[in-house]
């Protein structure tokens, strides 16, 4: 059951992520016309597309961890004994997730201490800048935690893109 949550979670990450490079095309080519062809650069564009790239990165990294698609030393793993092994990785994912924790909470914390001041250029709160990186740690928490689970299963992690 938590599989399947996590499964559907990592696929609408990945939804939402290739819908905001969408979106950034649009801005940074609506940008890039609007400076070099109407010469009238539209002020929102550049800071609309960094927040996009803040978005889209999270996301991506957060199921990047879910498919176990961050570097690794997985090379050393393979070496080790099965029951040394298995330790090193929980202890992997272990670190991962209270990372995840960390991240989360100090970026909520980073959000809400500048919530009342406005992006200029867009009239949102700078509270969406920190956003991004909040619900990553939450996601990366919760997709260590599957593979934590997993691997005291003796089972695998399925890639969210099968």
């Amino acid at each position: 059951m938590y599989t399947r949550f996590c499964t559907a979670l990592a696929r609408l990450c990945l939804k939402i992520g290739v819908a905001g490079l969408g979106l950034l095309i649009v801005a940074v080519l609506y940008q890039v016309i609007g400076r070099y062809v109407l010469n009238d650069t539209p002020t929102w564009a550049e800071s609309g597309a960094v927040l996009l790239v803040l978005y889209v990165t999270m996301l991506g990294m957060a199921v990047g961890v879910r498919d176990a698609g961050h570097i690794g030393l997985e090379s050393l793993l393979v070496l080790a004994p099965e029951g040394v092994r298995l330790k090193m990785e929980l202890l992997i994912h272990a670190l991962v997730l209270v990372f995840g924790l960390i991240m989360a909470y100090n970026c909520a914390l980073l959000a809400q201490s500048v919530w009342d001041y406005k992006i200029p250029t867009l009239g949102l709160s700078e509270a969406f800048k920190y956003a991004p990186p909040a619900l990553a740690g939450v996601l990366v928490a919760l997709f260590s935690l599957e593979h934590i689970i997993a691997l005291l299963r003796d089972e695998e992690v399925e890639p969210a893109w099968h």
